[in-house]
């Protein structure tokens, strides 16, 4: 009897983490597809996360986590997981619309253990 055939893939890093990173796990809100790697905001009176949007005033304006996986939320909440604390690669980030140059410049993630920094800094 011969051994199945496998089949391997090449690890090939993308550079997203700079150093050593906290997850856990939330509730991405119904109505979203989202990247992997899109920031988060987490609506206050839910307690569920959203595609960031620095133009609302409902707490999601705020970003406090990064999307692990890709997840299509569009037709119920789904769990996902989130990194909450970290070193990061500001341009892996799938930012949202409402974040101008200058806003990702400002320091979107002050007050939050997530910090950004460019490889070969």
């Amino acid at each position: 009897m011969g051994l199945a055939s496998s089949s391997s893939e090449a690890y090939n890093p993308d550079m997203f983490i700079m150093g050593e990173v906290q997850t856990n796990t939330g509730i991405l809100a119904t109505g979203q597809n989202l990247l992997k790697y899109s920031i988060l905001g987490r609506v206050s009176a839910t307690g569920k996360f959203v595609e960031c949007d620095n133009t609302v005033n409902d707490g999601s304006e705020f970003p406090v986590a990064i999307l692990i996986y890709e997840i299509d939320a569009s037709a119920a909440d789904k769990n996902c997981q989130i990194y909450i604390a970290g070193q990061f690669n500001p341009a892996l980030i799938n930012w949202p619309a409402s974040f101008d140059t200058q806003a990702k410049k400002d320091g979107a993630f002050d007050g939050t253990a997530i910090s950004l920094k460019k490889t070969g800094v």
